[in-house]
């Protein structure tokens, strides 16, 4: 009997360092992070569009809250031309004018050709497309009224094009 624990504690002694020896690692699991659902890419590309769209909305609101002084000064200094009585400075000045708004409606024209090709080219977004379709014909529009110098036209070519946008925004919200 003695014997037996003898060698029974000889082999527990044996087989314990083996066995702490074995154990280095700890085997705690590490919590998997989930791969992202086509509904969340689908989802956030929606609102990267949707947020794009928007942005053209506050571009192109605060421009036309400006465009009305610009358009009116511009009007008083061509009235004034043709009666002979602006300075060349001014004259110099509205000219500059003019080419702002011009060059500024040419800008928002090649902004919304740009979200239109984003759109039409995303399959997320193909579907909003349709109703985002002519904006940048509207803003063509207006560029060519610009280049005419109508540019009260001009802005309300820019309104129509506003409205198109918000239409697309409230397509995308539902």
């Amino acid at each position: 009997m003695l014997k037996r624990i003898a060698i029974a504690s000889l082999a527990v002694t044996l087989i314990l360092p083996v066995s702490a020896l074995g154990q280095t690692r700890s085997r705690t699991s590490r919590p998997k992070t989930p791969a992202k659902t086509a509904a969340a890419a689908g989802s956030e590309i929606r609102t990267a569009g949707a947020t794009r769209v928007a942005d053209q909305i506050k571009f192109m609101t605060k421009f036309i809250y400006l465009l009305g002084g610009v358009v009116n000064g511009i009007a008083q200094v061509d009235e004034a031309a043709r009666r002979n009585e602006a300075s060349p400075e001014l004259l110099q000045k509205n000219q500059q004018s003019k080419l702002t708004v011009k060059t500024s409606i040419q800008g928002f024209r090649e902004a919304l050709d740009k979200l239109e090709t984003d759109f039409r080219a995303t399959p997320e977004l193909q579907p909003y497309y349709i109703k985002l379709a002519g904006s940048a014909s509207g803003a063509a529009s207006a560029e060519e009224q610009a280049a005419a110098n109508q540019f009260d036209a001009a802005g309300r070519s820019l309104l129509n094009v506003i409205n198109r946008l918000t239409d697309v925004l409230l397509a995308m919200r539902q």
